[in-house]
């Protein structure tokens, strides 16, 4: 199983609507580096839902049920998309300040490449994260 870390904005895709939906597609991912992060992803592996812009915070935990396929709102086919479903709310949210005051988290990509929208998360970045969240 593999990690990842996946960032909405959530005035435009929260964590309390994603746990409504009970399911999504996520989509529109425009950039190269992410786009090749969601191919990448396979079917059970975890993701960290964070809110970026307001809020800067790991919010829970979801897991890919669909691995990547067309994304489905572009023609263009170079894009893909994945299907996710909320798998936990975290106990405590863990903050982007948080992760940066922690020096075994300065390689994460959330820190070094922070516009990023989709990045993988090493199994000792996710335990760390998870530790902090105060999950076990």
């Amino acid at each position: 199983m593999n990690f990842w870390l996946i960032k909405s904005e959530p005035d435009v895709y929260s964590w309390d609507q994603f746990l409504k939906d009970k399911s999504t597609s996520w989509d529109g991912i425009r950039n190269y580096a992410a786009r090749n992060h969601l191919k990448s992803m396979k079917k059970g592996d975890k993701v960290f839902f964070y809110h970026s812009n307001s809020g800067t915070e790991i919010v829970g935990i979801a897991v890919v049920i669909k691995e990547s396929y067309a994304d489905p709102t572009t023609s263009d086919d170079r894009w893909v998309a994945v299907g996710l479903k909320p798998f936990q709310q975290l106990k405590k949210r863990v903050t982007l300040a948080e992760i940066k005051k922690e020096k075994n988290l300065s390689q994460m990509g959330l820190v070094k490449i922070g516009r990023l929208s989709v990045s993988p998360v090493s199994v000792i970045e996710w335990e760390i994260i998870l530790k902090m969240s105060g999950e076990k």
